[in-house]
Protein backbone atom coordinates (compact mmCIF):
# COMPACT_ATOMS: atom_id res chain seq x y z
CA UNK A 1 0.00 0.00 0.00
CA UNK A 2 1.31 3.44 -0.90
CA UNK A 3 1.69 5.90 1.93
CA UNK A 4 -0.14 9.08 0.86
CA UNK A 5 2.11 11.11 3.18
CA UNK A 6 5.28 10.43 1.14
CA UNK A 7 6.62 13.57 -0.50
CA UNK A 8 7.99 12.21 -3.77
CA UNK A 9 9.40 15.56 -4.86
CA UNK A 10 11.39 15.82 -1.63
CA UNK A 11 12.56 12.23 -1.99
CA UNK A 12 13.70 12.86 -5.59
CA UNK A 13 15.54 16.01 -4.47
CA UNK A 14 17.29 14.04 -1.73
CA UNK A 15 18.36 11.34 -4.21
CA UNK A 16 19.65 14.01 -6.58
CA UNK A 17 21.67 15.63 -3.80
CA UNK A 18 23.11 12.24 -2.81
CA UNK A 19 24.10 11.53 -6.45
CA UNK A 20 25.75 14.96 -6.69
CA UNK A 21 27.79 14.24 -3.54
CA UNK A 22 28.86 10.84 -4.86
CA UNK A 23 29.75 12.25 -8.28
CA UNK A 24 31.78 15.07 -6.71
CA UNK A 25 33.77 12.58 -4.60
CA UNK A 26 34.35 10.25 -7.57
CA UNK A 27 35.42 13.16 -9.74
CA UNK A 28 38.02 14.36 -7.21
CA UNK A 29 39.43 10.86 -6.75
CA UNK A 30 39.62 10.17 -10.49
CA UNK A 31 41.09 13.58 -11.23
CA UNK A 32 44.04 12.96 -8.91
CA UNK A 33 44.71 9.53 -10.45
CA UNK A 34 44.45 10.80 -14.04
CA UNK A 35 46.74 13.76 -13.35
CA UNK A 36 49.29 11.45 -11.72
CA UNK A 37 49.41 9.45 -14.98
CA UNK A 38 50.01 12.62 -17.01
CA UNK A 39 46.65 12.43 -18.76
CA UNK A 40 45.43 15.74 -20.18
CA UNK A 41 42.03 14.69 -21.57
CA UNK A 42 39.55 11.84 -21.24
CA UNK A 43 36.81 11.07 -23.74
CA UNK A 44 34.04 8.57 -23.01
CA UNK A 45 31.41 7.53 -25.57
CA UNK A 46 28.18 6.12 -24.13
CA UNK A 47 25.03 4.60 -25.62
CA UNK A 48 21.73 3.48 -24.15
CA UNK A 49 18.47 2.11 -25.54
CA UNK A 50 15.91 -0.61 -24.89
CA UNK A 51 16.29 -0.19 -21.11
CA UNK A 52 20.04 -0.82 -21.01
CA UNK A 53 23.31 0.64 -22.15
CA UNK A 54 26.96 1.13 -21.43
CA UNK A 55 30.08 3.13 -22.10
CA UNK A 56 31.32 2.11 -25.52
CA UNK A 57 34.82 3.54 -25.39
CA UNK A 58 37.15 5.47 -23.09
CA UNK A 59 40.19 7.17 -24.63
CA UNK A 60 42.83 9.45 -23.17
CA UNK A 61 45.31 12.07 -24.34
CA UNK A 62 48.19 11.80 -24.77
CA UNK A 63 47.34 8.62 -26.66
CA UNK A 64 50.60 6.89 -25.70
CA UNK A 65 49.56 6.83 -22.03
CA UNK A 66 47.97 3.50 -21.14
CA UNK A 67 44.96 3.78 -18.88
CA UNK A 68 44.98 0.78 -16.50
CA UNK A 69 41.86 -1.37 -16.97
CA UNK A 70 40.48 -0.88 -13.44
CA UNK A 71 40.83 2.91 -13.83
CA UNK A 72 39.25 2.80 -17.30
CA UNK A 73 36.28 0.99 -15.76
CA UNK A 74 35.99 3.61 -13.01
CA UNK A 75 36.16 6.44 -15.55
CA UNK A 76 33.47 4.71 -17.64
CA UNK A 77 31.25 4.27 -14.59
CA UNK A 78 31.73 7.94 -13.71
CA UNK A 79 30.88 9.01 -17.28
CA UNK A 80 27.70 6.89 -17.26
CA UNK A 81 26.66 8.20 -13.85
CA UNK A 82 27.24 11.82 -14.83
CA UNK A 83 25.29 11.40 -18.09
CA UNK A 84 22.46 9.67 -16.20
CA UNK A 85 22.46 12.40 -13.55
CA UNK A 86 21.91 15.08 -16.20
CA UNK A 87 19.65 12.99 -18.46
CA UNK A 88 17.89 10.42 -16.24
CA UNK A 89 16.22 7.59 -18.10
CA UNK A 90 18.01 8.23 -21.38
CA UNK A 91 18.59 4.48 -21.76
CA UNK A 92 14.86 3.77 -22.02
CA UNK A 93 12.99 3.02 -25.23
CA UNK A 94 14.79 4.52 -28.25
CA UNK A 95 17.42 5.78 -25.87
CA UNK A 96 20.18 8.29 -26.11
CA UNK A 97 23.90 8.57 -26.59
CA UNK A 98 26.69 11.01 -26.08
CA UNK A 99 30.26 11.93 -25.45
CA UNK A 100 31.79 13.11 -22.21
CA UNK A 101 35.00 15.11 -22.70
CA UNK A 102 37.00 15.90 -19.59
CA UNK A 103 39.81 18.46 -19.74
CA UNK A 104 41.93 17.17 -16.86
CA UNK A 105 44.17 20.24 -16.49
CA UNK A 106 41.20 22.61 -16.17
CA UNK A 107 38.94 20.00 -14.54
CA UNK A 108 36.22 20.96 -17.00
CA UNK A 109 33.69 18.46 -18.35
CA UNK A 110 31.61 18.83 -21.49
CA UNK A 111 28.67 16.48 -22.01
CA UNK A 112 27.42 16.30 -25.60
CA UNK A 113 24.17 14.30 -25.32
CA UNK A 114 21.41 13.34 -27.75
CA UNK A 115 18.06 11.68 -27.03
CA UNK A 116 16.29 9.56 -29.63
CA UNK A 117 12.52 9.61 -29.96
CA UNK A 118 9.79 8.35 -32.23
CA UNK A 119 7.66 10.93 -33.93
CA UNK A 120 4.20 10.10 -35.25
CA UNK A 121 1.95 12.12 -37.47
CA UNK A 122 -1.64 10.95 -37.24
CA UNK A 123 -4.69 11.97 -39.18
CA UNK A 124 -8.25 10.75 -39.15
CA UNK A 125 -10.57 11.61 -41.98
CA UNK A 126 -14.21 10.56 -41.95
CA UNK A 127 -17.08 11.15 -44.31
CA UNK A 128 -15.02 12.71 -47.04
Amino acid sequence: MTNPQIDYAAMAAQWRAERETTLKASRAELLAQLRALGISEVTAEYEGYGDSGNVEDVTVQPAEVQLPEPLATEVGDFAWSLAYHHHPGFENNEGGYGTLTWDIAADSITLDHADRYVECSHSYDEGL
